[in-house]
């Protein structure tokens, strides 16, 4: 079964540090082509100081597969714009095929203390509109541009390979704060957030043109039972990973980050389907959804009648896992005509 095509599907790359070195290559290649024949539109390939280049692992998923357009992790202080750019243009070049950039500003401060950047929260946003209007500049100009901001200044710059129009990358801003919406509006960009529960999420205004999605984990089964007994199975209790999740929390300055640790969930089953165990443990940064197709859909389909339209799944166990998300989602359809 192949995802709905009014929802668009981004499924999420294993990490390096997850992986043993000698298995991480043929890992990202699986779980590209499952993504790939489940019919996603992309695929997430995150960006940090502790986990593998995505550019790199971008170019891997693209040789995997045959349709799908990874979702490259931009973190402005990695690497100049134009440069980011001139990514793109040779990944089109190479492949005939398109990425798209989801823009990060960077939550955790060590990380971007020990390289030399102090900015703070929202600033951080201020830059990341700047960069990203210089990367659309440097892919749509058929010759030399220039460009003058706070963060960003270029001078008749001329970047070769060119880029088909036609392979334009879309851009999405990962952040759930004032900040973070306020430049996904400035870019006119797909805002990505970490949601609360559906009920609590607000209703947008009807002439509220901002694209939004959720980035969200789903184990979705025949009955709640199922769904419940498998999501205990793949999250067991880990004191480490609640010990380093408290430390994280300590360090960092992310709006969704905070959000999410503010409630409290246990392992055991719960008559509620969403579900915080995973991020709590440190084994995922998004909450979970589980219980029957029917269940998750309900909740699918309240996130749908609050706009959402892109969903970003966590990074999949098994093929199977893609099917009976996809289930889930047909679900949610049946109440909700798009």
């Amino acid at each position: 079964m192949g995802f709905p095509a009014p929802i668009r599907l981004i499924t999420t790359c294993p990490q390096s540090k997850d992986v043993p070195r000698d298995e991480y290559l043929a890992r990202v290649e699986q779980v590209s082509r499952w993504s790939d024949t489940a019919g996603a539109h992309g695929m997430l390939v995150y960006t940090d100081n502790s986990i593998a280049d995505p550019w790199l692992v971008a170019q891997t998923a693209l040789q995997a597969t045959r349709s799908l357009a990874p979702l490259i992790a931009v973190q402005p202080l990695y690497m100049h714009p134009c440069w980011a750019a001139k990514m793109v243009a040779t990944l089109a070049l190479l492949h005939g095929r398109r990425v798209d950039i989801n823009m990060v500003a960077g939550g955790f401060r060590n990380d971007l203390l020990s390289l030399g950047d102090d900015l703070e929260h929202d600033p951080r946003y201020d830059r990341l509109v700047e960069y990203a209007e210089v990367m659309r500049l440097a892919l749509e100009a058929n010759g030399p541009f220039s460009y003058q901001g706070a963060y960003y200044a270029v001078e008749s710059v001329r970047l070769r390979p060119t880029l088909p129009p036609e392979l334009m990358p879309g851009f999405f801003v990962s952040g759930s704060s004032s900040a973070g919406l306020g430049a996904a509006r400035r870019l006119r960009a797909t805002a990505v957030k970490y949601p609360q529960p559906a009920l609590e999420e607000p209703v947008p205004a009807a002439d509220d043109e901002l694209s939004i999605g959720i980035r969200v984990g789903v184990i979705a089964r025949e009955t709640d039972d199922e769904a419940w007994n498998d999501a205990v199975l793949r999250f067991p209790p880990d004191r480490r990973g609640q010990i380093t999740h408290r430390v994280a929390m300590s360090v960092t300055d992310s709006h969704w980050h905070r959000q999410l640790a503010a409630r409290v969930d246990g392992a055991d089953p719960s008559v509620d389907t969403y579900w915080l165990w995973p991020f709590q443990n440190y084994r995922t940064f998004c909450p979970y959804l589980v219980g029957s197709y029917e269940r998750v859909g309900v909740e699918l389909a309240a996130y749908l009648e609050r706009g959402f339209r892109t969903f970003i799944l966590d990074i999949p166990e098994t093929p199977d896992e893609l099917t009976h998300s996809a289930a889930a989602f047909a679900a949610a359809l049946q109440g909700v005509p798009l």
